[in-house]
């Protein structure tokens, strides 16, 4: 099963196509090089309605479901983007979805709205220098005073740290690592928060990432997201739509990959003879082809089935995994046939082979998803 091809699919998919070859395709490989987006990127694409897809229009968005989310992702990469700019463009694809599912109107109107307007910009802060995977063991920690929380910790490896106005920040609301955790917003400027260095990453240059710092911050607990320790399952709930965001972008980026691919191996001649006249040549495009629809195809089917409402734990991570490691093969195969100009800046190839690399890591690894796999089969 893949995702149902309608007409207002079909129009979702050009009028992304349109974006991309308008707005992005000029300027892409300097904001590679400046290491990050301009904010009128974002009010450009939520003008036309693309960055509050997926959201329901009662909170500012544009409707439609996870099916359409993954369709402008996909169509995104396929047209000439990168999942670096997913990243950079769509980061409150992670940040939002916490306080739309709570139905805080207070916290809808003063961040919700303004960001799907593409005049705020909101980040997830969960990961912790020594934490890693280790969601649960969360050490920032958030003291009840009053009307407040005083929150103290650190952050890292947050996309659209530096960019961002708020950020939606795990904290430990009882001891370091007990695992009672709960969401606060959290503003850019609020007294002893500050960001620390821009983190330079081997990839996704064009999207920011950086480390945080909470020392006494006080935070009113009107910014926190839904009740009190709640916060775990309210991130576990999320984790679905990330792995599966993650799994489309590596999905499409081997997608692209053997387009691009495929025409540099029929305008390419070597020894008198086009690469793609070779069999060696193209069965190895062949191979790539087929893992790249495969993967596409088994996606599509597990993200029919979380936007049907299914538990698909299990069958999540194993998408990722899949669309990951067909992703790692393509993306290599691609460059390797590209020779010695794949290996340059000016090749796109190079950037989705660069950024390729990240999507086994974020959003919980190959590895946290096996472990998750294994739990499935009853191990």
């Amino acid at each position: 099963m893949t995702v149902v091809d309608t007409p207002e699919r079909r129009q979702l998919r050009e009028l992304t196509r349109a974006f991309v070859t308008k707005e992005v395709l000029p300027y892409l490989d300097d904001w590679e090089r400046a290491g990050g987006v301009p904010r009128s990127l974002h009010e450009t694409a939520a003008k036309i309605g693309l960055l509050g897809i997926g959201f329901p229009e009662s909170v500012g968005g544009s409707g439609g479901d996870l099916l359409d989310s993954i369709l402008v992702t996909e169509e995104v990469i396929r047209s000439g983007g990168s999942s670096g700019l997913i990243a950079a463009l769509f980061t409150h694809g992670i940040a939002l979805p916490h306080m739309v599912a709570s139905r805080d109107d207070g916290l809808i109107d003063r961040y919700v709205r303004p960001t799907l307007a593409g005049t705020m910009i909101g980040a997830l802060a969960i990961t912790e220098p020594d934490g890693g995977s280790d969601v649960a063991g969360i050490r920032t920690c958030a003291r009840r005073d009053g009307d407040h929380y005083v929150v103290n910790g650190s952050k890292t490896y947050i996309t659209s740290g530096v960019r961002s106005d708020f950020v939606t920040t795990a904290v430990c609301t009882d001891f370091p690592g007990s695992g009672a955790l709960s969401l606060l917003v959290i503003e850019k400027g609020t007294p002893g928060f500050t960001v620390g260095r821009r983190l330079e990453k081997l990839g996704w240059h064009c999207s920011d990432t950086a480390e945080l710092s909470f020392v006494d911050v006080r935070v009113p607990v009107a910014n926190r997201i839904g009740p009190e320790d709640t916060g775990f399952l309210a991130i576990m709930q999320q984790f679905a739509t990330e792995r599966l965001s993650l799994a489309t972008q590596a999905y499409a980026t081997a997608q692209r990959c053997v387009e691009l691919a495929t025409r540099w191996c029929r305008d390419r001649s070597t020894f008198g003879r086009p690469l793609a006249s070779r069999q060696l040549v193209r069965h190895r495009l062949a191979e790539m082809h087929t893992r790249a629809e495969a993967a596409r195809a088994y996606v599509h089917d597990v993200a029919e089935r979380v936007a049907a409402g299914e538990p698909v734990v299990t069958e999540v991570a194993m998408a990722k995994n899949v669309a990951v490691a067909a992703c790692d093969f393509v993306v290599d195969a691609a460059l390797q046939l590209h020779g010695g100009f794949g290996y340059l800046r000016d090749a796109e190839v190079e950037r989705h082979y660069r950024d390729a690399r990240i999507l086994g890591i974020g959003g919980g690894t190959t590895e946290i998803m096996n472990e998750i796999i294994a739990k499935g089969m009853g191990l």
